[in-house]
């Protein structure tokens, strides 16, 4: 990646590449609470009602993490666009690209997660994988179709290939018609769509949720434009704006608690991906200095930057500590979340990065196989 350059017009510029510091960090932040969330989740019965201690209640909300992932894989993916114009350099490149960097880490993980969840510990309340678990899973189409998870996280890989497939046809409408027009009409279809629902409430099933989650990845590539914006947008507080557009967010979910927020995620992911939004926004513009700081140490850029290691294959080597380990030891409940913490969260770090130098590393360092092979006879 380039190191970003501060042209005299306030824009981004770098050579070869765009590298916007801290949000590696960022995708390590995230994929580090995913982590803490389902240590909560399996220790403490009873979810989206809130059978824990309520200091820990913060850890919840797994699914707005997911969608800051989301918010952040649109922003990233049209930065290098909107440098040029909102042009892609070529569908069948970028959808070729996606694919080499993220399915043969998913696979593996799915391979790891199904031997686990047949051999070990199943994944899925109806059982064991099976035939038709490989078959939906291998082929990313667990948003449309239903099957036995063998990984719990592995639903929003789903929503995010979706997501993939109609990202040039995002970029164009911004091309042609504008931000505006772009995340005001995707927004305004699905929460039609929301509204038309029945008690104004859609109850969302494990499938299709790339078209609920659309506008959340649509505001993250129309946040992107920052990269390319004047240098007077670029000085705004973003920071400032998205504290005050997630107190409201916040004090809804404070107010209403945990199973109404969780209800009622179809809303609170359209409300929250603004500040997300702004945040991001603020991240590639250097501010706040302070969180700068802590994301451009060593630990959070490491971390960062197995982060999609570590959200594939943590679920499964939870689940054993919780299922397996832990009740040998404690009993359930807050003595089981600790052993969970302690053992569980090191170890799925831990694997994560070795997994991430065998199934992930390699193909981010090349761009194909021939590259790769190369790469491996020069060693």
């Amino acid at each position: 990646m380039a190191v970003l350059a501060r042209r005299t017009d306030g824009r981004i510029e770098g050579g070869g590449g765009i590298h916007v510091p801290g949000l590696d960090g960022l995708r390590g932040v995230a994929a580090l609470y995913v982590v803490l969330f389902h240590c909560w989740l399996l220790a403490f019965p009873g979810f989206p009602k809130n059978s824990g201690p309520s200091w820990l209640g913060w850890l919840m909300y797994g699914r707005l993490a997911v969608v800051f992932f989301l918010v952040l894989s649109g922003f990233s993916l049209a930065i290098s666009p909107a440098r040029h114009g909102w042009r892609q350099g070529g569908i069948a490149r970028f959808l070729r690209r996606r694919a080499w960097r993220i399915l043969p880490p998913y696979w593996a993980a799915l391979a790891l997660s199904v031997v686990i969840g047949y051999f070990v510990v199943p994944a899925s309340h109806h059982g064991p994988p099976n035939v038709r678990t490989v078959l939906v899973y291998g082929l990313v189409a667990q948003d449309m179709f239903t099957a036995r998870t063998p990984n719990g996280a592995f639903w929003s890989i789903a929503v995010e290939a979706e997501l993939y497939l109609v990202f040039p046809l995002l970029l164009l409408v911004r091309r042609r018609l504008g931000a505006v027009l772009l995340i005001s009409g995707v927004t305004l279809l699905v929460a039609l769509r929301g509204l038309l629902a029945e008690n104004a409430s859609p109850m969302e099933s494990d499938n299709w949720l790339a078209p609920n989650l659309a506008p959340v990845f649509v505001a993250g590539l129309v946040g992107a434009g920052i990269i390319v914006a004047r240098e007077k947008v670029r000085r705004l507080p973003w920071h400032w704006f998205a504290a005050l557009a997630v107190m409201p967010v916040i004090s809804l979910i404070a107010v209403r608690g945990s199973t109404w927020t969780i209800h009622h995620y179809f809303w609170v992911d359209l409300a929250i991906a603004p500040a997300m939004t702004m945040f991001l926004v603020a991240v590639a513009t250097g501010r706040p200095a302070s969180v700068m700081r802590l994301l451009a140490t060593r630990p959070m850029r490491s971390l960062g930057n197995f982060s999609y290691s570590l959200y594939l294959i943590h679920l499964p080597i939870v689940m054993v500590v919780v299922r397996k380990v832990a009740p040998e030891y404690v009993s359930a409940g807050l003595p089981t979340f600790c052993v969970t913490v302690v053992l569980g969260l090191p170890a799925s770090v831990l694997s994560a990065w070795l997994f991430a130098e065998l199934f992930e590393m390699p193909f981010k360092r090349n761009r194909s196989w021939k590259s790769m092979l190369s790469a491996g006879r020069s060693r």
